[in-house]
């Protein structure tokens, strides 16, 4: 890999209305693009009316999503590296906000899963916000401006869902399109006004085959993933992707290592500060998203269940809002931990209440307080350890790198959220019972949910433990101030 040419450092002493508006700008960006992600699920029932679709088919709306924010977030991260963050970040935004106006004009399910392709760009805006905050802000304000930013997809998704609801129940489903066109539109906006573009570069040609590459092997690995649940586990469809995924991938690394400027650089993957923090980010994607997709479906039960709420999906929304909030609050928590202790102790303390959520859940899933209390404790430790994700990864890479290697995170916690779908509907759907003449999960099936969600957190701990790193803060600032590597000077002004 050829290393960054040394470059004046940007100016982080500006106090000017922009600058200090960059942090709430790129947060915004980011409470966005969750939103953007979740404001189908309240139209998922409705659609196949709405549509004249398929259920199948309109599952795509989500599906597709998924699939090209997996894809893209790598590649438009190293895109950025190389070409500009800001440039990149403003690409994606504006595809984001054409994408909801292509949905808010048609009921087409072809070009509505199609333009919801467009919106999985948006995936990226994460990875390369924490690269421009690394970039342009000094470090004592680095610590919490990354926490924040990596606490969007929580706050996000919080925010999204009870909103996404009003409009579907008092509006044309098509309103919610233009609202989120309209805020896209805001977004890029103030992108370009407050924004600055750092000139710390990656320089090289763009690594297209291995771009394509990873696109199929990917492609292949959640599609199977994400409908084995739909197509059968043991059909030939879900083996043959298996397959195809496996064999593309293996030859993707393989040309991955012999690559002269690859798109990832597996070398730098292989090293255990980086590669631990992504196997982190995998496990810690699985544990959080069981959250959200159980208790959503948990209280919206019919109360003939014997468990269930019958909560609407408005009051399903409300009751997961307090989680966001959290993740808010803490964010800034979260800073000062990793500032303390490091960002490993507060990824495995995040991976803990995690886990220590779950246990409530276990213990309690019948009065809605405690479900509501139980939910918030699984989004108050992944505040704690999402926010620790990007800081290992920035004190792990260097300066030219961080946008790819951030995107790579995202990645793995996106295949992590992939699996806990998949896993969760394999659960639910072998513990049912007939309540009404339609099958409903049982208690037993939420509770092992909640088991395996718990399970996987601690590992995340076990994980997050083994990463090599300092453990002391004033061991950290001490080796900060007698070394620093080229890229860190150059990003410092030395």
């Amino acid at each position: 890999m050829v290393s960054p040419a040394p470059i004046p450092a940007p100016d982080r002493g500006s106090t000017g209305p922009r600058a200090r508006l960059v942090i709430p700008v790129l947060a915004y960006c980011g409470i966005l693009m969750a939103v953007m992600q979740t404001v189908v699920v309240p139209l998922l029932p409705d659609l196949p009316r709405l549509t004249g679709a398929s259920a199948g088919a309109v599952s795509w709306m989500v599906t597709a999503s998924l699939l090209s924010g997996a894809v893209l977030t790598p590649v438009l991260g190293r895109a950025g590296d190389m070409y500009g963050k800001r440039r990149v970040l403003l690409v994606s935004f504006a595809l984001m906000a054409a994408g909801s106006v292509i949905c808010a004009l048609t009921s087409d399910i072809g070009v509505l899963i199609a333009a919801r392709a467009l919106q999985g760009a948006a995936s990226s805006v994460v990875p390369l916000s924490i690269s421009i905050l690394r970039d342009e802000l000094p470090p004592e304000r680095r610590g919490s401006a990354v926490a924040l930013m990596s606490s969007t997809v929580g706050i996000g998704a919080a925010l999204g869902l009870p909103a996404a609801a009003v409009v579907v129940q008092y509006a044309d489903w098509h309103v919610m399109f233009w609202v989120t066109a309209a805020l896209g539109a805001t977004g890029v906006g103030l992108i370009r006004w407050t924004v600055p573009e750092c000139p710390v570069r990656e320089p090289g040609r763009f690594d297209v085959p291995g771009a394509l590459g990873l696109a199929a092997g990917l492609i292949t690995l959640l599609l199977a993933v994400s409908q084995g649940g739909q197509w059968g586990w043991g059909s030939a469809r879900i083996a043959g992707l298996f397959l195809a995924s496996v064999t593309v991938l293996a030859l993707w690394w393989w040309y991955q290592l012999r690559a002269p400027q690859p798109l990832v650089d597996l070398r730098l993957v292989s090293r255990p500060r980086v590669g631990l923090s992504h196997v982190a980010a995998l496990l810690t994607g699985f544990a959080f998203y069981a959250n959200s997709l159980v208790t959503a479906q948990l209280v919206q039960a019919p109360e003939a269940s014997g468990y269930g709420l019958g909560l609407s999906i408005v009051q399903t929304g409300l009751c997961l809002l307090p989680g966001g909030l959290t993740m808010l609050l803490f964010s800034p928590l979260s800073a000062r931990i990793s500032e303390a202790r490091g960002p490993r102790i507060t990824l495995a303390l995040g991976a803990v209440v995690i886990a220590s959520g779950y246990a409530l859940r276990i213990v309690d899933s019948h009065e809605l307080w405690m479900i509501m209390v139980g939910a918030t404790v699984v989004a108050t430790g992944t505040t704690l350890a999402y926010s620790a994700l990007p800081s290992l990864i920035l004190r792990a890479v260097p300066p030219g790198q961080t946008a790819s290697a951030n995107g790579f995170n995202v990645l793995m916690r996106t295949i992590g959220q992939a699996a806990s779908s998949a896993a969760v509907a394999a659960v639910l759907v072998h513990h049912t019972s007939l309540v009404g003449g339609a099958p409903v999960p049982t208690l037993h099936g939420y509770l092992l949910a909640f088991g395996i969600a718990g399970a996987v957190a601690l590992a995340a701990c076990a994980v997050a433990l083994s990463i090599p790193g300092d453990s002391t803060p004033g061991g950290t600032r001490r080796a900060r101030g007698r070394t620093r590597s080229v890229g860190d000077a150059a990003l410092e002004g030395a």
